[in-house]
């Protein structure tokens, strides 16, 4: 008479216990799909990467990974049932991207192990400030064609007409010329050759007598004022320093080993 209902209660024990035991399993895993373990590695991976690209990790956002790793399982385990990794296409794309992702490693690890130190970005800042030591000058000019065409706006300044006007309406410069050629401060080095030697000639209020002749065509240059050369405290430009000194450094790393494999390609540069 007992013996169906000992029977169930073996069953409950049994399904009990079956329930239990892969609790801690369980725990590693987000889901299971198709009997197959979506771990929580994998949605931190994932998450790690979202928030590198300046997301806020949020409870909202959570959820998102978490329902974006599963079921990107289950397009993985449909797109397998369907043969799709027996591909070609598929394995031609999954070796390049072998490849990107093994040569992103590469130069991370190299970036890691090689920081442009506090020390280089002085020695850098030093050397820039000693290349624009001097004056500065802030001139504006008017760009045009020809050479008849600058004499004949220089007439008409000298006759009265605005400098910055002409230049908003002639100047085929169109970025300094919408500012009245307007250039503001710079280094003589900052300029073609042509243009600093007439430049630095003249005195502040100044405008050159007759067309400056460059690679660009001819040039009206007014003088308006010169300073002292004044490059930014060290902390302003540092992250622009780090960053052209890191640079460099992954430069020579690429060239270097570029060097050292023996090929018999022969590259275009």
């Amino acid at each position: 008479m007992n013996k169906p209902f000992l029977t169930a209660t073996a069953m409950a024990t049994t399904l009990a216990a079956a329930l239990l035991a892969p609790l801690p399993v369980l725990a590693q895993n987000v889901a299971l799909v198709n009997g197959k373990a979506v771990p929580k590695a994998r949605v931190e991976a994932l998450m790690e990467q979202v928030t590198k690209q300046g997301q806020p990790r949020t409870p909202e956002l959570e959820l998102q990974v978490r329902d974006e790793v599963v079921l990107r399982e289950m397009f993985v385990q449909e797109a397998e049932k369907r043969g799709l990794a027996a591909n070609a296409e598929y394995k031609k794309q999954m070796e390049f991207a072998r490849q990107t992702i093994l040569i992103r490693e590469l130069f991370t690890q190299f970036q890691s192990a090689n920081p442009v130190t506090d020390a280089e970005i002085q020695t850098e800042y030093e050397k820039v400030q000693a290349q624009s030591a001097g004056l500065e000058y802030r001139a504006r000019h008017i760009l045009v064609e020809s050479e008849d065409q600058a004499k004949a706006l220089i007439t008409q300044i000298k006759g009265g007409a605005k400098f910055e006007e002409v230049a908003k309406k002639s100047s085929k410069d169109s970025g300094s010329g919408a500012n009245g050629g307007d250039l503001d401060f710079a280094n003589p080095s900052s300029f073609v050759p042509e243009f600093s030697q007439a430049m630095v000639k003249l005195k502040k209020g100044e405008m050159t007598e007759t067309p400056v002749k460059s690679q660009f065509g001819f040039h009206i240059i007014r003088l308006d004022d010169t300073r002292e050369s004044q490059l930014p405290p060290l902390a302003e430009v540092k992250p622009q320093i780090q960053q052209k000194l890191g640079q460099a450094k992954i430069a020579k790393f690429r060239d270097d080993i570029r060097a050292k494999f023996k090929t018999d390609y022969k590259f275009a540069n």
